[in-house]
């Protein structure tokens, strides 16, 4: 490559916009989305609880094998019945009711995503929330031009199920099927975002502990930011 080509490529790169990346829960939200609506789902219907009761000598038997496959039960009986309009339906309804608790939001976190998007940089938010909730949470605070890649659900006979979980690993995946390989910032909240935080030139732990910061830099193999946020 000649001397000329190459400085005009490196001015094609440095004039594209910044990509910014944003877990959601425990970084722009206090706790778990998610959960939340499961946890409104159970108290909203005394049959389904009557139902997750029953299935506790199950959910025992699973634990030892796996954290996961219990939570997938619960999962499963919290959105029994529910196909996919009906299910779009209730998480919209929930996010719009999510959203009215100021105070279950990270105010900090919000204000620095609105910081990058008015600094033009291309926002995107990866996220283990299920994309129909998360996204109407975010619209319901006002946040829009946003890229959201999240975990999806699909019908099934017995209603909504898992399809995609999109943690770990698997957010670098969704985003290089995105067409995103690259980015410049990340903000991520746990180890589940280590993968996600790795290719960042800048990598950003919300909240993180003092151990848990320990933990990150030496999977990073280099120091990262940490920001308190409220």
């Amino acid at each position: 490559m000649l001397k000329g080509e190459a400085s005009v490529e490196a001015a094609d790169v440095a004039a594209l916009p910044r990509v910014v990346l944003f877990d959601f829960d425990g970084v722009l939200i206090h706790g778990d989305a998610f959960y939340l609506f499961i946890r409104e789902r159970y108290r909203r219907s005394w049959w389904r609880t009557l139902l997750a009761l029953l299935s506790t000598p199950l959910l025992l038997l699973q634990l030892p094998f796996s954290r996961r496959l219990p939570v997938r039960v619960l999962v499963r009986i919290a959105l029994f019945g529910l196909g996919e309009r009906s299910y779009q339906a209730a998480a919209k309804a929930f996010a719009a009711s999510l959203a009215r608790r100021s105070r279950q939001f990270c105010r900090d976190g919000l204000q620095a995503l609105r910081r990058h998007q008015v600094q033009g940089d291309r926002v995107i938010v990866v996220t283990g929330c299920e994309h129909t909730l998360v996204s109407g949470i975010l619209q319901q605070l006002g946040l829009t031009d946003l890229e959201i890649l999240a975990s999806q659900l699909r019908p099934g006979w017995l209603g909504m199920r898992p399809l995609r979980h999109n943690v770990g690993r698997r957010k670098v995946k969704t985003l290089a099927e995105h067409g995103v390989t690259a980015w410049q910032v990340a903000y991520g909240d746990s180890m589940f975002d280590v993968a996600m935080l790795k290719p960042a030139t800048e990598a950003v732990l919300v909240n993180g502990t003092p151990a848990l910061c320990k933990k990150v830099e030496k999977a990073l193999g280099r120091a990262i930011t940490r920001v308190e946020w409220f």
